[in-house]
Order: C-alpha cells, then sequence, then structure tokens
C-alpha cells in the first residue's frame, strides 16, 4: 500500500476529472461556485484545523484530502452528492494505492459532510465541516446581474470576509464574518445558513470546542 498525499490526489487525472465537470454541472444549475478555488480553500483549512488540535501527522494529512475531493459527487448530480463523491474518493484513493482503512475514514468524512444527512463522526470529518462551512464569501457568486439575485446570492455576496479559527488552549472554533448589511441583513444569513451553523456547532463539540459565529464584530453564537 501506497502512502498517498494531496499532492498525488492534485496530479490524479481522475479526480482533475470529476472536479472539472463537478462545478461545470452546478455552474448550469446556478449554484455559488465550488471549483479548485473552493477545494484548495477547504483543504487547507481542514488541514489547519486539524493541526491545531494536535492530529497525527497522517490524520492531518488526511483531512486535507478530505477537504480536496469533498465535492466531487457533484459531478454525479447535487442531490446525494456527499454519498456519491464518498464512494468515487474511496474508489479513487485505493486505486491509486491507498490503505483501506485511509480510504475508508475519508470516505466516512465526505460522506458526512452534507448538512441534510450528515454530521460530525470522526475527527477528520469534524474539521471538514467546519472547513467546507466557514467559506462563504462574496466571489463564490457567479451571477453578476443584482436585480436577478435569490437570497442565497444576495447572502454569499454580501460576505466581505469570512474565516475560522480554533484554539485549542480555550477549547473555541470561531466563525468571524464580515457582512456587507446594505446588501443583505444578517437575519436573511441565519435564514439560509441556520442549519449549516448548528451543523458546525456539533463538529465543534465533537471535537471538544465550544463553536462561536461572529458577524461584524458580533458575538451571535
Amino acid at each position: 500500500m501506497a502512502l498517498i498525499t494531496l499532492a498525488d490526489v492534485k496530479r490524479n487525472d481522475e479526480v482533475k476529472t470529476f472536479m472539472e465537470i463537478a462545478d461545470m454541472q452546478l455552474s448550469v444549475k446556478g449554484y455559488t461556485e465550488h471549483s479548485f478555488r473552493h477545494v484548495g480553500l477547504v483543504s487547507g483549512t481542514a488541514g489547519k484545523i486539524a493541526e491545531n488540535l494536535g492530529f497525527d501527522d497522517r490524520d492531518i494529512e488526511l483531512s486535507r484530502i478530505a477537504g480536496y475531493m469533498h465535492d466531487i459527487g457533484n459531478a454525479v448530480n447535487r442531490m446525494d452528492h456527499a454519498h456519491t463523491g464518498a464512494i468515487l474518493a474511496y474508489n479513487v484513493l485505493t486505486k491509486m494505492g491507498m490503505d483501506h482503512r485511509e480510504a475508508a475514514k475519508i470516505m466516512m468524512a465526505i460522506g458526512n459532510h452534507d448538512e441534510n444527512s450528515g454530521t460530525a463522526v470522526s475527527n477528520i470529518s469534524a474539521a471538514l465541516i467546519l472547513a467546507d462551512k466557514s467559506d462563504v464569501h462574496r466571489s463564490r457568486v457567479r451571477n453578476r446581474d443584482f436585480s436577478t439575485f435569490d437570497i442565497h446570492d444576495r447572502v454569499n455576496y454580501a460576505v466581505e470576509s469570512s474565516r475560522i479559527t480554533v484554539d485549542s488552549k480555550e477549547k473555541i472554533a470561531a466563525l468571524e464574518l464580515e457582512i456587507d448589511t446594505k446588501i443583505s441583513p444578517v437575519m436573511d444569513y441565519f435564514e439560509i445558513f441556520l442549519v449549516r451553523m448548528t451543523m458546525c456547532r456539533k463538529a465543534a463539540e465533537f471535537l471538544g470546542l465550544k463553536f462561536q459565529l461572529i458577524i461584524n464584530g458580533t458575538h451571535l453564537l
């Protein structure tokens, strides 16, 4: 069995193809950006969370790989993309030579990253959830016609900055957002992202952390 790294996964043509097709399909359907920018950011953030919390070196790398591959199921369909993506990832990784147990850890994390059917079930899955749900930003909005924005476009476009930090000493995971309330009131954020924030809270609790949501400098959770 090979010790597969994130660099190996990034070089894999099959992974590239799935991700390109996934983002193309979501673009056609009008969803926010889910391209290499998004998965690269989620991968890096998941790795940092894992590192800050003292995961062992291999689980840190598996967190990065799970973050990078978490949305490949969108190549099949947005519906149930977490489940199809989990199976695709397992098959690709084992074909690359990854140990079955390591591939299964990634499969489980990807299969539980979507708020409609998943929850934190492992350290890697919890790190992935926090990393994925914290990527809210105007750069992800594809639609450039403000007059046709729906609530999802408005809320994402209103977010000027977002970052999640983990303090292992204080046992806190804090998501900090700067929102232009002239574009979208804070209440709209809660209307479409409340389930995701609940998922983040549970993921933080799985890791022994308290989840905080800070919008425009005000603690809301």
